[in-house]
């Protein structure tokens, strides 16, 4: 995956050009209308001159809309062709999660002893027992860390153990970029982590970059939140008014050592970076301990990770996250690689009682898809978010999961996990809170966006001019352009236009508009947001 462009602002302009289509239609012989509907509303022809757009020649791709309600196929193109679906990869396992963890799932961190308990005084190890949860922030830790000085424990005589045994050892996913180990989406999976703010990117830690007051100053650095698990190497320097904003951030292989390198002007705007930290377990504890001493609870041991907490240590106190249902909102519609990782290992765990694993938890997820009519034989998915080029899949097998899932008795909340054309701000419209606004399909389509170099991807549900429900998959791959998002658009708007006897073609936005940063998923390019 290519690394994203630093403080891109990619709030561009997503309007369509209707045109009566005076080209003839790209021949496409791999596709095909699939009813009489299709034949006579003239929607193969419309989308197929769409897929002839110049921004996918040489390119390939795997496209199906079909009748929610009875599964009629109105149009067809290459249906079974696996391509990298990227994050389309998250509708599968997001709707397993909901089917084999429930909308009520709930993580738990626990913090417990098999010491003894003398006045304020505790002899034996205190143990930090995660479960996977990607949303504690550093106020939850503080919070369990109140409740142990609230009950007294004012000095712990033992070691802090961080109990990151419910995943295994295995922190990043197949053949992931080393590339992007630093970048915050490719954050490391541990079952006890830590996220800085309120989007929930696990395995972070926010820094702020800011001018000095003159030229030759060094500038400031924040780190949210504040802790000295990590380093800052300050290698960068304040330059005059009007000078270049540089800034760059970065970690060091292996290490938590960040890099601040570059020039920022005087006056100029602060940088902000999502970097990841080396071994998210030991981020957990730090914040941990430092809330601890925060509360005047000091620990005198030292801190060790990966040992599982003893058969009948006590609990001491304990951190519930949202329900799965809630998190749903902030996984799908931000995007969200980690909380899907850590979901993914969550079923392993449930399905075997291993600790979880990508191998355990993808054999759940095929499991359940099975029983969703989606054929697991026909596919190949190697990790939970779709970050991994290894990552395959058809577009039929999207269709018959998304009209699965509308049988589900969680479907209303999955559903409303799903980013909203044009919908406002990223609560709702999420990855496509910019995308095809002014149209029919305006807070009509919800749908999951995917992309990744050379591959895009979106599915999900549209309503017709007519009422009718609409399924859609539109996957695309190997493109040399820089994205194809408006091709998807046209397809989707010409969807959310048409009636059944009549298709109103949309042509894709100008290939003169200049379309930055789409070689990866707009909600993974920090601070500016799509």
């Amino acid at each position: 995956m290519s690394r994203p462009v630093r403080r891109v602002n990619d709030r561009m302009r997503h309007w369509i050009w209707p045109a009566v289509l005076g080209l003839a239609a790209a021949t496409l012989s791999v596709s095909s209308p699939a009813g009489a509907d299709a034949d006579r509303s003239g929607l193969p022809e419309a989308i197929d001159t769409v897929l002839g757009d110049p921004r996918m020649e040489g390119g390939v791709a795997s496209v199906v809309v079909a009748d929610a309600a009875s599964g009629d196929v109105l149009y067809r193109h290459r249906p079974s062709g696996r391509l990298m679906p990227a994050s389309n990869t998250k509708l599968l396992t997001s709707a397993a999660a909901m089917e084999l963890l429930g909308p009520g799932h709930r993580f738990t961190t626990d913090v417990l002893t098999d010491g003894e308990r003398r006045g304020p005084v505790l002899r034996g190890d205190l143990y930090l027992r995660g479960t996977g949860d990607p949303t504690t922030l550093a106020e939850d830790y503080d919070r369990l860390a109140a409740k142990i000085a609230g009950s007294g424990v004012r000095r712990v005589f033992g070691r802090l153990i961080a109990d990151d045994t419910r995943f295994d050892d295995h922190r990043v996913g197949d053949t992931w970029s080393a590339d992007d180990e630093s970048a915050y989406y490719a954050a490391q999976i541990s079952a006890l982590s830590v996220a800085p703010d309120t989007d929930y990117d696990t395995g972070t830690v926010i820094v702020e970059v800011t001018p000095g007051a003159k030229a030759g100053d060094k500038p400031r650095v924040g780190v949210t939140p504040k802790t000295d698990y990590v380093d800052i190497d300050l290698r960068a320097s304040t330059v005059a008014a009007g000078g270049a904003d540089t800034i760059a951030v970065e970690r060091r292989h292996g290490r938590n050592t960040i890099t601040v390198s570059g020039t920022v002007p005087v006056g100029g705007s602060a940088t902000k970076e999502w970097v990841t930290v080396w071994e998210p377990t030991g981020y957990a504890a730090a914040v941990f301990r430092d809330a601890l001493a925060a509360h005047g609870v000091r620990v005198s041991g030292p801190t060790r990770a990966g040992i599982a907490t003893p058969e009948g240590a006590r609990r001491l106190a304990s951190h519930d996250s949202m329900e799965l249902k809630d998190l749903m909102v902030p996984f799908m519609k931000l995007s969200n690689n980690m909380h899907a990782e850590s979901l993914t290992k969550a079923m392993g765990h449930k399905a075997t009682g291993r600790p979880g694993s990508w191998r355990d938890g993808i054999a759940a997820i095929s499991g359940y898809l099975k029983t969703a009519g989606v054929d697991p034989g026909k596919l190949r998915q190697v990790d939970g978010s779709g970050l991994s080029r290894k990552d395959n899949a058809p577009a039929d097998q999207y269709i018959e999961l998304l009209r699965a899932a509308k049988g589900e008795p969680w479907f209303a909340d999955w559903y409303a996990s799903l980013p909203v054309a044009c919908g406002p701000g990223k609560s709702v419209g999420g990855t496509l809170r910019s995308r095809m606004c002014g149209t029919p399909a305006a807070l009509n389509v919800r749908a999951k966006t995917g992309t990744l170099t050379g591959a895009s991807a979106l599915s999900g549900y549209v309503t017709d001019k007519d009422g009718r429900e609409l399924v859609f998959s539109i996957i695309l791959n190997n493109h040399l352009a820089p994205s194809v998002k408006a091709l998807e658009d046209a397809i989707v708007v010409t969807l959310a236009s048409s009636a059944r006897d009549k298709a109103v073609p949309v042509m894709p936005r100008s290939t003169r508009v200049a379309e930055r940063g789409g070689d990866v998923e707009c909600s993974w390019r920090k601070p500016a947001r799509c």
